[in-house]
């Protein structure tokens, strides 16, 4: 049985995490009180005495609590933004190229951001192949559930969501936490020009890239290569509902649907990938690469 520390478990990925483990028998979790979870010596404690520690804070106090970690055999799964680009860290997105192998011996383990788990899942696998140039000038659109945005937005939503009925965009200086990773991992020299859009719905997640000059048929191929073999990140020919393809299809689940979309005629091409953003952008994507860590089945505790 494997011990495993929530540092931050209050919060909505947290909360999240405990509850998906608390149901497992090879899991032991290791709670501290309400009166001690903020105690450092207490967090000292339970940071070095288990097999996993997840972070579940903001970046200044992840930094905080990585500083605590003594004990070389701890695995450490940051899920905020502090260490995604950082070396020493492995970047926690398994079906890219090589990076299973890497987290499998990793005791420092990055994970994803939400937005950019979508735009690094369509672009990486594209640039590797050489189909996207690494000078590439891309864009980017990603619309996600109001429940991504911590409890905070949470119950702003819940308290006024009629008074929030459309999309609210927002990052428009071009500054979002999430760029430096989209470029790093995919392998770019230049962010994309990134739009990121709250809509109304608690959960779920559709980000969009769009192509001139593309090769539909190509990209859908090294798709379909890329992802084979996975079991939550999956490549599925093109469908929509009546011509629609719904930001909330994914939601309450762990995996990520990708498909591609366009004109082969003119190039003009459009790339979709669909998930949750408690899932595979959070908590699920940090299950999954515990599961890899500590070398159970990868898909223990997750809904494909």
């Amino acid at each position: 049985m494997k011990r495993v520390f929530i540092d931050g478990s209050a919060g909505t990925t947290g909360l999240r995490i405990r509850e998906r483990l608390a149901a497992r028998a090879d899991i032991e979790l290791v709670v501290l009180s309400e009166e001690t979870r903020k105690d450092p010596s207490a967090r000292r404690e339970a940071l070095n005495s288990s097999d996993v520690s997840f972070l579940c804070l903001p970046d200044a106090a992840a930094v905080e609590a990585v500083a605590m970690v003594e004990n070389p055999a701890t695995v450490v799964i940051d899920t905020s933004t502090a260490h995604r680009t950082s070396e020493g860290w492995e970047y926690g997105f398994p079906e890219l190229a090589g990076r299973r192998e890497r987290i499998a011996s990793a005791r420092r383990i990055a994970n994803p951001g939400c937005h950019a788990s979508g735009f690094i899942a369509l672009v990486e696998p594209l640039v590797r192949a050489g189909i996207i140039s690494r000078d590439a000038l891309l864009c980017a659109l990603s619309l996600t559930g109001f429940s991504g945005g911590g409890k905070k937005m949470i119950a702003d939503y819940e308290a006024n969501l009629g008074s929030y009925m459309g999309g609210r965009q927002y990052a428009l200086g071009q500054t979002h936490k999430h760029l430096p990773e989209m470029a790093k991992v995919c392998g770019l020299a230049n962010p994309p020009v990134f739009s990121p859009i709250v809509v109304p719905h608690y959960s779920g997640m559709e980000v969009t890239v769009q192509l001139h000059g593309a090769d539909v048929a190509a990209i859908a191929e090294c798709y379909r290569a890329a992802y084979a073999s996975e079991r939550l990140v999956k490549f599925v020919e093109e469908q929509s509902a009546g011509g629609f393809l719904s930001s909330t299809d994914l939601s309450g689940r762990d995996g990520m649907e990708i498909s591609v979309h366009g004109d082969p005629a003119s190039g003009r091409a459009v790339l979709v990938s669909r998930f949750d953003n408690l899932g595979k952008g959070a908590s699920g994507a940090a299950i999954q690469n515990m599961n890899i860590a500590i070398g159970c089945d990868e898909m223990s505790g997750l809904c494909a």
